[in-house]
């Protein structure tokens, strides 16, 4: 009966607070848990306030109406109920969304195009696309689509910081929503309010901090996403990302039509294999590749090295750091295609001179690359252009390979023994174990080609190893590392150190087109390797190269196993205990290799000429390998 009486005294209060009257004193009276006639009047004024802000918010037509009926409820509600608290909460989350307003557009493109510069150095392909956004922007005014742009690339390159820059150069709000780790669709579209502690969504959140209705939202780490019982997050950002569709946007919570057509989205991800195929298609990928030696320099001496010394306070009174100390940095106490791990260092070097000025030696230090490995200690790696080029080996290859997190370097090592079959270690995926399988299959079929006996490996079971058996390794670009490798032991024709290769090999020995090649490019660069064999599919790719990679990498194109052969085996004396062959055939066959290195890099040295090296190397290699039959199966090479 008590709470009967409540209602109803809550209900003749509610009217006497909105001007009904003096009901509200009737109610007061009557019991001690209703309202009194002041609370009613500030209850009252609270009704008046709210509905005002409704009516100032300039929301849509159904939102409003919405919200006026959802306040009509509680104005009916017991003001300490539970549900009038829920309600209440609920409201103040509708009137905090910027319904109608709006940052004002800086569409200035040499403004643009100085703030991006100033924050970032290179990355010119991204700061162009931005540039045409903004002059679409110009062009068609309010009529546009936010894009959704999604950086792709290793850790450090600078994709989160971009997107900050952007919102700079626009002159517009930032919010960073990380997605790394969210299993609960909910943290996308919100909780429904019938559920205990129920908010929105993450989404809704970063607009109300942004305070506009177009900020810039960075979804970083995409790609971290994963899904449970609770739902799938990346299917509930289809909606989101989706021009089509997030003019009308509702989270769970407010249930409301919300538009983010004008929101710009901008998604970071570190690899697109853990991005559903349908989120992937909604976005346009923009892909950030590690950077060089030179980018490496140029980005310490204009942003990290002041950053680090403000954050450490030191100045430039009291340290100096030289270009060999930076250089010194990157080659020996780094490892990365990013930026990360460099400033953690310079970091470290500055915390050092600081402990140095608060003990009191406040003399000027400059930093060189002996007192880097002073400060630092021994190098933990070791860059220098010898590194993993030592003397040819036979049965060895150096191959190439894209990783998360740049591009890196490996050694395919090939041993034979008496038996039959193939072994395979080294933590090999699926696609990179038929590769191998590949290889074996296209030199089987062509063994005479080779100078191979044909019972070799019918009495030789071949080891095929790629070191670093930690790390998982897949894909089928290592087909004509494998293949090279096992050429070598078969024949026992060294192979060069100073070439590295990639491509996917086929059974009819051609190369297919691979990816990652500027990630390879940049980690041939790190260790010392002055040429690149590349599928001829992948010439295109090379004109997104920077010009200082190619002065420095002298990039092949191949179309055919047999090119790659012609370039990467060894000039130097076979050695007599692996094939057997005499000293006659070996001094021929390195005569011919000569012949062959002189005539085709004569012909094309480098990509950049444009030459097609197929019908002069297939040519000289007939001549050498049909020499070489004659001679190799007279002493038949085992």
């Amino acid at each position: 009966m008590k709470s009967e009486f409540l209602d109803d005294g809550n209900n003749e209060d509610m009217s006497g607070g909105m001007g009904m009257g003096g009901a509200s004193g009737g109610g007061a009276g009557m019991g001690g848990g209703s309202p009194t006639i002041g609370q009613g009047e500030r209850i009252g004024d609270e009704f008046a306030e709210l509905k005002e802000k409704i009516y100032l918010s300039k929301m849509p037509v159904e939102a409003e109406k919405e919200t006026l009926k959802q306040l009509s409820r509680l104005e009916r509600m017991h003001p300490e109920s539970s549900e009038s608290s829920i309600l209440r909460n609920y409201l103040e989350c509708v009137l905090e969304m910027p319904w109608s307003s709006a940052s004002q557009d800086v569409l200035d493109l040499e403004r643009a195009k100085k703030v991006l510069d100033e924050d970032h150095y290179d990355l010119e392909k991204i700061k162009e696309r931005i540039l045409e956004y903004l002059a679409v922007k110009i062009l068609r005014g309010n009529e546009m689509k936010g894009p959704i742009l999604c950086f792709m690339g290793p850790p450090g390159v600078g994709k989160t910081s971009l997107g900050r820059s952007i919102a700079r150069a626009m002159g517009r709000s930032f919010v960073r929503i990380s997605l790394g780790g969210v299993k609960d669709e909910a943290e996308i579209r919100g909780h429904r309010r019938t559920y205990v502690g129920a908010m929105p969504g993450r989404l809704v959140q970063a607009i109300q901090q942004a305070k506009t209705n177009n900020p810039v939202i960075m979804l970083d780490e995409v790609d971290k996403l994963s899904s449970d019982f609770r739902g799938d997050p990346a299917s509930a950002l289809l909606e989101v990302l989706d021009p089509e569709q997030n003019h009308s946007f509702r989270d769970h919570y407010l249930n409301l039509p919300f538009d983010l057509s004008k929101t710009m989205f901008i998604a970071t991800a570190n690899t697109m294999d853990n991005i559903p195929h349908p989120l992937r298609d909604r976005m346009e990928i923009l892909h950030l590749s590690g950077y060089t030696e030179e980018e490496k320099v140029s980005i310490s001496k204009k942003f990290l090295i002041d950053k680090q010394m403000q954050e450490n306070g030191v100045t430039s009174e009291y340290v100096a750091f030289g270009d060999e100390a930076i250089v010194s940095i990157i080659r020996h106490f780094t490892s990365e295609a990013g930026v990360r791990t460099l400033e953690r260092t310079i970091g470290s070097v500055c915390r050092k001179i600081a402990r140095r000025v608060a003990a009191g030696k406040k003399e000027h230090c400059l930093i060189d690359a002996r007192s880097i490995e002073e400060m630092l200690g021994p190098p933990p790696f070791n860059k220098d252009e010898d590194i993993d080029l030592g003397p040819c080996e036979i049965g060895v290859a150096i191959g190439l390979a894209w990783t998360a997190v740049g591009g890196e370097i490996i050694r395919v090592e090939v041993s034979k023994m008496k038996g039959k079959g193939l072994t395979l270690t080294g933590h090999l995926g699926e696609v990179m174990q038929e590769s191998a399988k590949t290889a074996i299959g296209f030199i089987r079929g062509h063994a005479s080609e080779f100078g191979i006996s044909e019972n070799f490996f019918e009495n030789h079971e071949l080891h095929v190893h790629v070191p670093a058996g930690g790390t998982p390794k897949d894909g089928p670009s290592a087909g004509v590392t494998i293949a090279s490798a096992i050429v070598s032991l078969a024949t026992g024709m060294p192979l060069r150190k100073d070439i590295a290769m990639t491509g996917e090999i086929t059974l009819t020995g051609k190369i297919l087109p691979i990816g990652g090649v500027k990630e390879k490019a940049l980690a041939a660069m790190r260790h010392g390797i002055k040429t690149v064999i590349v599928p001829w599919g992948n010439k295109s790719d090379l004109t997104d190269i920077p010009l200082e990679y190619k002065e420095k990498i002298n990039f092949i194109c191949t179309k055919n196993i047999n090119e790659i052969f012609n370039f990467a085996m060894s000039t130097q004396e076979i050695h007599n205990k692996s094939n057997g062959t005499s000293s006659e055939t070996r001094s021929r066959t390195k005569r011919k290799r000569k012949k062959i290195d002189n005539d085709v890099l004569a012909s094309t040295t480098s990509v950049n000429a444009n030459a097609d090296t197929s019908e002069i190397t297939t040519e000289l290699t007939t001549e050498l390998t049909t020499e070489l039959t004659t001679d190799l199966t007279t002493q038949k090479i085992a």
